[in-house]
Formats: structure tokens, sequence, C-alpha cells
């Protein structure tokens, strides 16, 4: 499923079409990009200070205003802050419900804060074993890929060369959409300069991995920021966190938390570009927004007439 073109001309057979204002068609896909969640057991605060649960809940309430239909929602890991049982159990509570109302599956991504048997049991219902967590979703056509970057016992990142090899047998048939990797751990630096002792180890591993592929784009979280850079000349995108997000305000060295700037973002996948757009979880009044009616009359004007009534200074 994608999101809902907007209303357009109505053909002589009386379907609807899509609006293609520029030069770009819809995107063939729409993927929700959520990250860091934290969730801890009987609902505690994490820290004793932020409320991930309801900074969660605030989250999925956003996604759901956007009114978009994704073809899956993506969680890039992270997803309790203990590997508690229970955690695990009051975020499917939360997700699921979202998830089936929007009929998108929900694609599970290890981070560092995971303990793996407690995620296989708990999201997968599967064997608690320390194996790597790993899946390839076909979405109409395009392939998504979660990686485990998750080291047992330690908070760096790595792919290690099971899952490389494992990847590269996956990446030899090219998917029609071509393919996104998500994984916890992004393979791009950090300006601040403690994380990068628990960044992604063996990188240039993984570029080789995926040299020569059909991967357009990576998608990452961990840092607590969205921010965005490219690996192997695949571009990189970091989500920001659910539960609480890092105060750049400050010097990179007293860089630390703050229970505000929350968000998630849209991945937009075009023909022959993918876009990446935060989304601020904050309920603030807006302006007047474009009716159907407006969009309806904009439809059927030409191109020339839409630049002399929509572009042209008055």
């Amino acid at each position: 499923m994608t999101s809902a073109p907007l209303p357009g001309p109505v053909p002589s057979d009386g379907r609807a079409g899509p609006v293609q204002f520029g030069r770009h068609a819809p995107a063939s896909h729409v993927i929700v990009h959520l990250s860091d969640t934290h969730l801890l057991a009987a609902g505690a605060a994490l820290g004793g200070r932020y409320d991930v649960e309801a900074n969660l809940a605030a989250t999925l309430a956003a996604v759901e205003r956007t009114g978009v239909r994704p073809d899956a929602l993506v969680f890039t890991g992270d997803l309790t802050d203990l590997g508690e049982p229970d955690a695990y159990r009051r975020l499917r509570d939360a997700v699921e419900p979202l998830a089936d109302r929007l009929g998108a599956p929900v694609v599970w991504v290890a981070g560092n804060h995971d303990e793996r048997g407690a995620m296989r049991s708990g999201l997968f219902d599967g064997p608690a074993d320390d194996g790597p967590l790993t899946g390839v979703w076909d979405l109409a056509g395009l392939r998504l890929v979660a990686l485990d970057s998750s080291v047992p016992g330690w908070h760096h990142g790595e792919i290690d060369a099971q899952q490389r090899e494992w990847l590269r047998g996956i990446l030899s048939e090219p998917a029609p959409h071509g393919t996104i990797l998500a994984l916890h751990h992004p393979p791009i630096p950090s300006h601040v300069p403690l994380f990068d002792i628990l960044e992604l180890r063996d990188q240039d591993a993984l570029a080789e991995a995926i040299a020569g592929s059909d991967v357009r784009a990576i998608l990452a979280g961990h840092l607590h920021y969205s921010t965005s850079g490219t690996f192997a000349g695949v571009p990189v995108s970091v989500a920001s966190a659910t539960c609480y997000t890092m105060n750049l305000q400050r010097p990179p060295q007293e860089v630390n938390g703050m229970d505000a700037g929350q968000a998630f973002q849209l991945v937009h996948v075009y023909d022959d570009v993918i876009t990446h757009t935060v989304v601020p979880v904050v309920e603030a009044p807006t302006g007047d927004y474009f009716s159907d009616e407006w969009i309806d009359r904009m439809a059927r004007l030409s191109p020339r007439e839409r630049l002399e009534a929509f572009s042209r200074k008055r």
C-alpha cells in the first residue's frame, strides 16, 4: 500500500487519477521510519525522567495524522532500553493497532539496547536464541532488508561476516524498485565525539558487500538526532528518537538528552530519487490549507495556466 495521491481530474470512465504538478509522478512507495523507543517494563520512566510510553503514543498519533498509508513502519532499533520481555509486549501493544489500521507491516530492527532472545520471543513469537535478527520484505517490488548490527554484551555495532555473506546472496538479484537497508548503527560519522566509540565497526567490509548492488538507501537510528550522509555512495538517513533527543544547541562535548525534538521520517520512493522528510512530533496551530477544490482546480489547468495562477508574483 502507498500513500493516496492528490485528487485529480476524473477520466471519462469515472476513475480518479493521480495529479502530477511537476516533473515527478507520485511516489511509488512510502515508508514511515521511526527509531529508539527505549521502552521499559511496567511503563517506567527512562532515567526516571523521560515518559517514553507517552512520547511513543504522541509519535504514533502524529504518524496517523499525516494521513499516509505506508508500505511499512520501520523501527530502527533500541526498541527497549533493557531488553525486558514486558517492554517488548508493551511495544507491540502500542504499535500493532496502528499498523493494523494502516494495513502496514512492522519491521523491527535490533539495536544495542535490545536483547536478541527476548526480542525474538517478544516481537516475533520465536525461540529465544541469540542469533542475529534479520529479514527481507517485498513491498510491492521495493525490497527492504533488516540487518542486525547489535553485538551481544556490547554497545558498539557490527555486521558480522555471516550476515554480510547472507546480504550478498540477497542482493545478487536486483529488485524491481531497488533495495533499502535498515540497521541500527549508522555507517556515517557523528560530530558528537563520544558517539564514535559506539560506531558501526568493519564498515569497509559492509561497503564491499553492497558494492555494485541495487541498494538505494540506508535507514538507521542510534544517534537520537536526525542527520544524513552517504556510505559507499549510498544515501544514509538517520531518524531521531521517539524517547528523547540530543540537545545539539550545546558544544559537542556537552551534548546530552532533552525531552523535546522528537521526530520520525517519511521516506518517499520515486523512480529516480528517495526523499527523507523529518516530521516533528508536535501539535501546533496551522494556517489555512489547500482544499480539495483548489487542488482539483489546479489539476484541471494546463501547466502554463498553473504557473500563471500560482507562480506569478502579483
